[in-house]
């Protein structure tokens, strides 16, 4: 039986401990999509953690979906990520940068070249989004051509090598929550007639080619991916070919030989187990919302090799100390998640921080 406190080998690594810090978009990040210095305050904050996986990061400009994300296809956006990777070195860290393309959740007063979000296909998410002006209405996007879907590809891979530039120990591929990838794999976002729209095989395609490009670019073993089977936010529908898609993508993707996959799970529990055997190599669990009693559970049994939490290592920079001695934790500010300053985002206090002198 495993402990969240063993050591576990991820890829190319050995990793202090079974604990995740799960991808949290913050939107702090400099206009044109540079990390600014607080974000290597608050990832080196967190390194204690077994791995971190940044905030979703967008591969090109056609990947940003909201105000002030991170990018990772400019010299400067791997300048601005050398500094955090750094951070979270110095502390004994491990830190992969997610790649997120965020596909028709896109809104062109966000993004650096005004256009609409691209898509399979052209068809509305029926949500709003925040920008500069407010919350507006998503437009409908444009279908990506098999052309395009191919630069995609490579934009990917792309992104990924300057990811390891900018000292990043790997890349985990955004393949859940309704962006793009997911946006492949449901019907009620892609009613393409080509080889990437209808079957199972074809919707699972382009998530396949863009690991497979990934991992031939900067290794298999640092390369890794996150779905979320059963998501239905934002016009989400898999329909009832849902799970076995996911059994063939997940047996499709164990081929590769990545580094892990990172199953963010909300439901049909009887695909957890099939998941697990169909996977050879490390797995991580996320339930969002999970409560701290429940923490080291999955692990526990051997469901998953590690589990990511969110909030719970937001608004507790040593959640491993504090899981390790039973101590309280820090509450989760909601009106510090997306945007502003060090006000609940490097603010959190550590034990010692708020132990009386």
């Amino acid at each position: 039986m495993s402990n969240l406190f063993d050591p576990v080998r991820v890829g190319r690594f050995t990793l202090a401990n079974r604990l995740v810090m799960a991808p949290m978009t913050r939107s702090r990040a400099q206009l044109d999509g540079t990390p600014g210095d607080l974000a290597a305050k608050y990832y080196g904050q967190r390194a204690s953690v077994g791995l971190i996986v940044t905030e979703g990061t967008q591969p090109s400009e056609d990947g940003q979906g909201y105000l002030t994300t991170p990018g990772i296809y400019t010299d400067a956006h791997v300048e601005g990520w050398k500094n955090t990777t750094a951070a979270a070195h110095s502390k004994g860290g491990r830190i992969f940068i997610q790649l997120m393309h965020a596909g028709r959740m896109s809104h062109p007063d966000n993004t650096p070249h005004h256009r609409p979000g691209v898509a399979p296909s052209a068809i509305a998410p029926g949500t709003g989004m925040f920008t500069a002006k407010g919350m507006q209405d998503l437009p409908t996007p444009r279908a990506l051509t098999v052309e395009e879907v191919r630069q995609t590809v490579a934009d990917f891979a792309f992104a990924a090598r300057r990811a390891v530039e900018a000292g990043a120990d790997g890349v985990e591929i955004h393949g859940a929550n309704a962006y793009l990838i997911q946006q492949f794999i449901a019907p009620s976002a892609n009613t393409r007639t080509d080889e990437y729209g209808g079957s199972i095989e074809n919707r699972a395609r382009f998530a396949i080619e863009v690991a497979k490009a990934i991992a031939a670019e900067i290794g298999a073993d640092r390369t890794a991916i996150r779905l979320s089977p059963g998501t239905t936010m934002w016009g989400i529908d898999e329909g009832v070919q849902g799970p076995d898609l996911y059994r063939y993508l997940v047996a499709e993707l164990d081929k590769l030989g990545l580094a892990y996959l990172h199953i963010m799970h909300q439901g049909n529990e009887s695909l957890l187990p099939d998941i697990r055997k169909l996977w050879q190599g490390a797995l991580i669990l996320n339930r969002p919302g999970r409560p701290r009693e429940q923490v080291g559970a999955d692990v526990a049994s051997g469901l998953a090799d590690l589990e990511s939490y969110g909030a719970m290592v937001l608004a507790n920079p040593d959640f491993v100390e504090r899981l390790k001695i039973n101590a309280p934790m820090n509450e989760a500010h909601r009106e510090g998640f997306f945007g502003g300053t060090e006000r609940f985002y490097t603010d959190y206090p550590t034990l010692s921080e708020a132990l009386p002198a």
